[in-house]
């Protein structure tokens, strides 16, 4: 099992900046992709970034040249930096690992709150 821990949501005015962070812990070796989801009310929740083990990442476009992914793979820790951040981020972002073994389901974290203010 795999345990996620956001932190780092907010308010913050049109234009700021925010960084999420995501600490995993249990059986972190047995996970490849990290990345970032978001659920603003009334939406389907949609995917931010993800980073594999490896460093390759995937930005959606909504966010690409505001937001980045990072990853410090000694600290099981999955960071999204965002800038120029916009009302329309404004969202819960969730973390989640996923597997090796594609069988398993992914893990989520409990989401972290992020509110941007016009």
């Amino acid at each position: 099992q795999v345990q996620l821990v956001e932190s780092g949501g907010g308010l913050v005015q049109a234009g700021g900046s925010l960084r999420l962070s995501c600490v995993a812990s249990g059986s972190t070796f047995t996970i490849n992709a990290m990345g970032w989801y978001r659920q603003a009310p009334g939406k389907q929740r949609e995917l931010v970034a993800t980073i594999t083990k490896g460093g390759s990442t995937e930005v959606a476009d909504s966010v690409k040249g505001r937001f980045s992914i990072s990853r410090d793979n000694a600290k099981n820790t999955v960071y999204l930096q965002m800038n120029s951040l916009k009302p329309e981020d404004t969202a819960v972002y969730y973390c989640t690992a996923k597997p090796y073994l594609l069988i398993l389901a992914d893990y989520w974290g409990q989401g972290t709150q992020v509110t941007v203010s016009s």
